[in-house]
């Protein structure tokens, strides 16, 4: 009708043939085709079942993933390791204490300090101090320098860590040693989940470092060590109440970058201007 020749039936043949042939579209960087070649009522929910991202994979893929990403291929194994030491070990009996590794580490700090409650006091005056030293450069931050990040990081990470302390209250391990002079100072109670100290001590290390202040923020680490090896000697925290406790640090100090970037977002959309240090 619109002054066309109809094709030869050899041409119409081959339109057919084109027309019936599967288009293929990137998805994701891989092809697929428009018409799923798996049968069932899969076939009607999903095109991938046949071309799937694994039955594509080729030895050298493999080679590749193990040589350019060994740290998660690392992490694998132990995902491995730990499943068969998980599932094939003895539970701890609801009457004995709890087993702690870094407690089996610091068995002979434990009876230096044990025997020697001069030493355990003087170790405790000096983390004391040192946990004087982190609240000092925190509001430091705050107060003088107007950079509020690692003061707000550490009101998330306190309020954190009494819901959580209050929460899942741990027995006090055997053989705790105590002193007046300890923070928190007086022989008062505590959450031992998780260490306030360890967490303050990555809050401010990580601010030092955004500052480029590198050998204050190493002298932070290593007190920061120093620190868990003596609460782990004087059986003041359990070893995951520390290593959570550098998590914390670094999980709110992020969060803290999160909340500010977003009131500054918020404040240049509505047109204002910082006029307050918190909010700077």
């Amino acid at each position: 009708m619109n002054g066309g020749a109809a094709p030869p039936s050899g041409d119409a043949s081959l339109v057919v043939k084109r027309r019936r042939s599967p288009q293929k579209v990137p998805v994701n960087g891989v092809k697929v085709t428009d018409q799923p070649s798996c049968g069932g009522a899969m076939a009607k929910n999903s095109v991938h079942c046949s071309d799937a991202s694994f039955m594509k994979w080729t030895f050298a893929d493999v080679v590749h993933v193990a040589t350019h990403h060994w740290i998660p291929c690392l992490f694998a194994l132990g995902l491995l390791f730990f499943m068969a030491v998980e599932y094939t070990l003895l539970m701890v009996p609801s009457s004995s204490p709890p087993f702690d590794l870094g407690f089996l580490a610091t068995r002979s700090l434990h009876r230096v300090l044990e025997s020697s409650p001069q030493l355990n006091t003087l170790l405790a005056a000096l983390n004391t101090v040192f946990v004087g030293m982190q609240t000092s450069y925190i509001l430091w931050t705050w107060l003088i320098e107007g950079r509020p990040r690692a003061t707000i990081s550490a009101l998330f990470m306190f309020t954190c860590r009494g819901i959580l302390g209050y929460s899942t209250q741990l027995p006090l391990p055997q053989g705790f040693l105590g002193s007046g002079v300890d923070f928190p100072v007086g022989n008062v109670s505590f959450f031992l989940f998780f260490s306030g100290h360890v967490a303050g001590s990555m809050i401010a290390s990580l601010d030092m470092r955004r500052m480029q202040r590198w050998e204050l923020a190493w002298t932070f680490d290593a007190l920061n060590v120093l620190q868990a090896v003596r609460l782990l000697g004087t059986r003041g925290h359990y070893t995951i109440d520390l290593a959570v406790g550098v998590g914390a640090g670094i999980l709110f100090d992020s969060l803290a970058g999160i909340y500010l970037e977003s009131r500054r977002k918020t404040a240049t959309a509505n047109g204002l201007a910082s006029k307050h240090a918190f909010v700077a």
